[in-house]
């Protein structure tokens, strides 16, 4: 191939010998063991380093050698620990360290950023003269893409607000209300949970349910049937949302009033089994002593006028 790369200088060569060296004084004469360069001229593949990486004086040889590594892919490479682990004797652990080295020296700026899909990754930009982002650094190189400062993507992150939770069906209303029976219909809808574990509901969810439990109760169902009837038959996969399940059957199956009275009058009063006095005979009443009979036999007829 006849490729040649722009940004080396055409009479470069290897410094020898007797010429000036940026590290030892000029009449330094070379030590008779020290390194002698057989460079031939790269036309393809290959990568120019600059000496500030290549003989920089705090990074560890790993994190050189990383960095050289990194400098010679391709954009869109692959780069994170894992990959290097998989690729290069050393563990996780050293990799992870010589990174540090060089973010810390400014050969690599790693961001965290959001993904339009929720998640979260880590953007990396590899420098390969720290402190020069915006500028290129010989002639044929194309600038190295800056990174979006962490106060912007801070700023910007918040504004990606969840889905707003659809509301709850709407349950019936109970014509009339009291504290026996809001008490009732919370102690129902807290031991639906003992039914099954997937009912366990939220104090809002609870709230929200409520009425819907007291126009039940007030059709003189007991809690036990009204809490057999919310838990029985549930589906086997699992419950996305209970409480909208609970709403549906609450409206769904929402049996008739009874037939003695309307929806705006009061539930009758439901006095307790007793056994009379006089006749021994259970009733339902009143007087906590006699049954009607008997109460109407020990009362006086009234006086005529």
């Amino acid at each position: 191939m006849n490729t040649q790369n722009t940004s080396v200088s055409p009479h470069a060569q290897s410094r020898n010998g007797d010429k000036n060296h940026a590290s030892r004084p000029a009449h330094t004469t070379r030590h008779p063991g020290g390194v002698t360069h057989d460079n031939a001229r790269h036309t393809a593949r290959f990568t120019v380093i600059g000496n500030h990486l290549a003989q920089h004086p705090d990074l560890s040889l790993l994190a050189i050698g990383l960095a050289c590594h990194i400098q010679s892919l391709p954009n869109g490479a692959p780069v994170g620990i894992k990959t290097l682990a998989a690729r290069f004797p050393e563990g996780p652990t050293r990799i992870a360290a010589a990174l540090r080295e060089l973010e810390a020296h400014g050969y690599l700026r790693r961001t965290r950023e959001r993904t339009p899909a929720g998640r979260i990754v880590t953007r990396t930009v590899s420098c390969n003269q720290p402190g020069r982002r915006d500028a290129p650094s010989g002639p044929g190189e194309t600038p190295s893409p800056p990174a979006r400062p962490p106060t912007r993507r801070a700023a910007t992150a918040p504004q990606q607000e969840p889905a707003r939770r659809r509301a709850l069906p709407a349950v019936p209303k109970p014509g009339y209300t009291s504290p026996d029976l809001l008490r009732a219909a919370t102690d129902v809808l807290a031991g639906l949970r003992r039914e099954d574990p997937r009912l366990l509901l939220s104090a809002a969810d609870a709230e929200h349910l409520t009425p819907g439990v007291v126009a039940w109760l007030e059709r003189d169902l007991t809690p036990t049937s009204v809490r057999k009837a919310l838990a029985g038959d549930l589906p086997m996969e699992p419950l996305i949302r209970p409480a909208a399940l609970l709403a549906h059957r609450l409206t769904a199956k929402l049996p008739p009033l009874p037939p003695y009275r309307a929806p705006e009058q009061p539930p009758p009063v439901r006095h307790p089994l007793r056994n009379c006095d006089a006749c021994d005979h259970a009733y339902r009443g009143p007087d906590p002593h006699h049954c009607p009979g008997c109460l109407a036999v020990r009362q006086p007829p009234p006086t005529a006028l």
